[in-house]
């Protein structure tokens, strides 16, 4: 194992280990709420390392670790009247995800000496504030986003009773369609990169054809799917597709654009492949190029 590689296990571990603190000293009877506040206290054990080493990229596998962790403690803490079909399926489903989300992650990885262009962007613009904005920005606000993307995992770990419905059957879908499609996406993507592509290359063809961005439709269509399941398991759980509003919402508004901007610095022929090709849904009688 390498240093780089040790330094951030020690830095989840620690994360972990902070979390563990603020669940054993909050009161029982509020799960969400103590998930809550034990995020943020892992979040900021994660920050600290960040910022030990100079370097916001510490955050990046946060985004899919913390989910399996999130709905074990709730399944923990639930008084056992839960779907046990449903939590099997949705627990396998979550862990499908976050193993393959992360292993996506470790093999993209390249040591601490190397930073996510897009913090190293923010970092340029924000000069001395940038702390405040990794914080804020890198940290924290992915850490609220991804809590609120859990919160059908309540209900169906821990607080709905319903037995399985049509509904679950379209949420089954929709969740391991979304696994399917960002991991072809993702291998897809890999191998257009692996083959050092000329730098003003873009990748259209596969799924990237049909859409300039299917591993992040992939994304958002996941956290559909666990608000599906939630909903199936209390129809009163409406409220928690919040979370994969928000998410939606942070990907359209945010990550999304950025990426754009950076390709049209970055590749001359963009903006048409742009004109061509559709954001996120795909055209489905269309292909790029035709």
């Amino acid at each position: 194992m390498t240093d780089d590689a040790r330094a951030v296990w020690v830095a989840y571990g620690a994360a972990l280990a902070v979390a563990g603190a603020v669940v054993l000293a909050c009161p029982a009877g509020a799960p969400i709420a103590t998930v809550l506040w034990a995020d943020v206290a892992a979040t900021l054990a994660v920050f600290a390392c960040s910022r030990l080493y100079g370097n916001s990229s510490f955050y990046d596998p946060y985004w899919s670790v913390a989910p399996p962790l999130i709905g074990l403690y709730w399944w923990w803490t639930g008084d056992g009247g839960a779907s046990s079909l449903r939590v099997a399926l949705v627990s396998a489903l979550v862990l499908a995800w976050a193993v393959r989300l992360t292993w996506n992650w470790a093999r993209g990885w390249q040591g601490l000496g190397h930073e996510d262009w897009r913090y190293v962007r923010l970092r340029e613009r924000s000069g001395g504030a940038y702390w405040i904005v990794s914080l804020l920005g890198i940290h924290l606000m992915p850490t609220l986003f991804v809590f609120l993307g859990c919160l059908p995992l309540y209900p169906v770990l821990a607080a709905g009773t319903r037995p399985l419905g049509w509904l679950d059957a379209v949420a089954l879908v929709v969740t391991a369609g979304a696994i399917a499609l960002e991991a072809r996406a993702d291998q897809e993507l890999l191998r257009f990169r692996r083959e050092r592509p000329a730098p003003e290359a873009i990748l259209d063809t596969g799924l990237w054809a049909r859409s300039r961005h299917p591993n992040y439709l992939g994304e958002m269509g996941f956290w559909w799917g666990l608000f599906g399941f939630g909903w199936s398991a209390d129809p009163g759980a409406w409220w928690t597709g919040v979370g994969a509003l928000a998410i939606t919402a942070m990907f359209i508004a945010v990550s999304l654009p950025m990426i754009e901007d950076r390709m049209r610095e970055r590749r001359p022929g963009y903006a048409d492949w742009c004109r061509r090709t559709p954001r996120v849904l795909p055209w489905l009688g269309r292909r790029a190029g035709s």
